[in-house]
């Protein structure tokens, strides 16, 4: 599903026309597929998931949260959080890593009353996440589960976009050396670009984080008339 081979406006079209659920076709329909455009004029959606585990496949969505923004503001006024009740109980491990508690679960709707406005949410923007496979495959596999149809879709990874600036700064000599790269985790990328450091593992608040991060990435590592096709995966 992903990689820059993809020619996102021909794979688009083809889920439209081969989509069952009005929300995903709409999702298809008004999806950004033009490459060339500049990153300073696009849309632009931070999302981030807090999970019941890191198998896609066994684990299910808890939380989610969504901060729309550009290259020029964040609008935190746009911005959406869901808690949502899991397929399977949480475990202490999960618990300890994104505070969502059993007790906190208990009134939350299933992930399948959420789907519309989550879809009607993202329409239209071109998503941007930290570690492209968290999102991308819970999605996915949460839509499959409940619709029958999962969700596939272009995406800014700002872990991605941090690796290459690291890799670019090594240079040659530490690749042949095999130098190790420094952290991409979300917090210590942000450290990089003397970003405040927030209390990691909240969706809404790893969504806010990525947005500011990938401000400061584009402003010490790209112009404002970088393509699309350049940043996107």
């Amino acid at each position: 599903m992903a990689g820059n081979q993809i020619d996102w406006q021909k794979r688009y079209k083809q889920l439209e026309n081969s989509s069952k659920h009005d929300c995903i076709k709409h999702y298809y329909r008004n999806a950004i597929f033009d490459g060339n455009t500049a990153i300073s004029d696009v849309p632009l959606v931070a999302l981030d998931f807090e999970t019941t585990g890191l198998n896609f496949n066994h684990d299910d969505i808890v939380s989610a949260g969504l901060v729309p923004f550009n290259t020029r503001r964040i609008s935190c006024s746009g911005s959406k959080h869901w808690l949502v009740n899991p397929k399977q109980k949480l475990d202490e491990e999960s618990i300890v890593i994104h505070g969502i508690t059993h007790s906190e679960l208990i009134d939350a709707p299933d992930f399948s009353k959420i789907i519309e406005p989550l879809l009607a949410a993202l329409a239209g923007k071109v998503m941007v996440v930290h570690f492209a496979p968290i999102e991308r495959h819970f999605l996915y596999q949460a839509l499959q589960a409940r619709l029958g149809e999962g969700l596939e879709f272009a995406v800014i990874d700002t872990l991605e976009l941090e690796k290459r600036a690291l890799q670019a700064r090594q240079g040659l000599i530490g690749r042949l050396f095999n130098k190790k790269l420094d952290s991409v985790r979300l917090g210590d990328s942000r450290k990089r670009y003397s970003l405040p450091a927030y209390q990691s593992h909240s969706a809404l608040t790893d969504a806010l984080a990525t947005a500011e991060l990938l401000h400061a990435q584009l402003a010490y590592h790209y112009r404002d008339d970088t393509r699309l096709a350049d940043l996107w995966i």
